[in-house]
């Protein structure tokens, strides 16, 4: 069985570190790694649809946004097929028939999208196609025949609910859809990243994010107005590194040879730790090293995505071509499934004969 991998991201905004640990960065290692025989990468602008179809400009306007992102990123078209979701109406007849698998109750119950409805206050008016967020998304996984799903922790859930409606067709159907499993970023502190004013999840609407092209001076004054430890009041007073934003940012992003380079008086992080805890380390001092960590590794994203962003219809052809190749797949799926389900009447010579014999007495 081939080995094939399905993610991608919804176009409400640029991408942020936390698309960038939580599963982009893992993305482009897994491209290069030659261990996936195909990669799918969704830009998921009708999902965004389901809290936006008020704004749809917004959605519209930032496809090219995450494009650009991707691109420069790493991802590479020759390796990886980047696709728009609504260009392919395959992804949504497979939703369709994939409802009919799922009660109301348990979509409720989903923690992914209790919390998504608390933090959009939908809680006394939920649309129905936001509901069925997680239906779509099994529609989206199965229709690539996906094996391996990156996503971040918070995700869980929702390839759970997949999971579970790939074992009801198959059990009603046949076996014809694949199972697909989670792949979770293998650094602890990238499976959620906090804002920078320590809320728990860095979020375009909280307005708490470091974009991947925020510019140097952006990302600066991000990184010296992050909130730290609040008991930490003075440089010499002991601090705490569990649940510290800068800390927590370092963890995903800081390497021991970056010490050597700007920050000699420490051999690794685990040092630079002990001294915060005892005392005698400034936040400044913490923020500026954070600082030129992000820097190094902004810079030739930032630098990349300039070059893209000069060659717009070039971007565009990447997008058409990619969108064309995954529909051609998902059209596949969408014949499997309908001949598992029998629905398909006009390839089905067992039906029409049989209605022949019938009919002709």
């Amino acid at each position: 069985m081939k080995k094939v991998i399905l993610t991608g991201d919804r176009p409400t905004g640029r991408l942020h570190l936390g698309h960038y640990v939580g599963s982009l960065r893992q993305r482009i290692e897994l491209q290069n790694s030659g261990e996936y025989d195909e990669i799918y990468i969704m830009i998921a602008d009708a999902q965004a649809l389901t809290d936006n179809m008020e704004n749809p400009e917004k959605v519209r306007q930032n496809i090219v946004e995450v494009a650009l992102d991707y691109l420069s990123c790493g991802l590479d078209p020759e390796k990886s097929t980047i696709h728009i979701q609504s260009q392919i109406p395959e992804l949504f007849e497979l939703t369709a028939y994939y409802m009919n698998l799922v009660t109301v109750s348990r979509l409720q119950r989903n923690p992914t999208v209790k919390a998504e409805i608390q933090l959009r206050n939908f809680e006394a008016s939920i649309p129905v196609g936001f509901l069925a967020y997680p239906i779509s998304q099994a529609a989206d996984i199965t229709a690539f025949k996906a094996t391996t799903v990156p996503v971040g922790e918070d995700q869980q859930p929702m390839l759970e609910q997949t999971r579970e409606i790939v074992r009801k067709f198959n059990s009603i159907y046949g076996e014809t859809l694949i199972e697909p499993e989670t792949l979770l970023p293998d650094n602890k502190a990238c499976l959620r990243l906090p804002g920078i004013d320590g809320k728990a999840k860095m979020s375009k609407s909280l307005g708490n994010c470091i974009y991947l092209s925020d510019s140097e001076e952006e990302v600066r004054k991000k990184v010296m107005s992050m909130f730290t430890d609040p008991n930490h009041l003075r440089v010499s007073d002991p601090g705490q590194v569990e649940g510290n934003p800068v800390f927590i940012y370092l963890d995903a992003f800081c390497r021991d040879e970056q010490f050597e380079r700007y920050l000699p008086e420490y051999k690794n992080l685990d040092e630079m730790k002990a001294h915060y805890r005892r005392g005698g380390l400034g936040d400044v001092k913490v923020k500026k090293f954070l600082n030129a960590v992000l820097q190094e590794e902004l810079e030739p994203i930032r630098k990349k995505r300039r070059e893209f962003e000069k060659d717009i219809p070039y971007v565009y052809e990447i997008l058409r071509k990619g969108t064309e190749k995954a529909r051609e797949v998902a059209a596949s799926t969408l014949a499997d499934v309908k001949r598992a389900m029998k629905i398909n009447y006009f390839e089905d010579a067992e039906l029409i004969n049989e209605h022949i014999r019938k009919f002709s007495k």
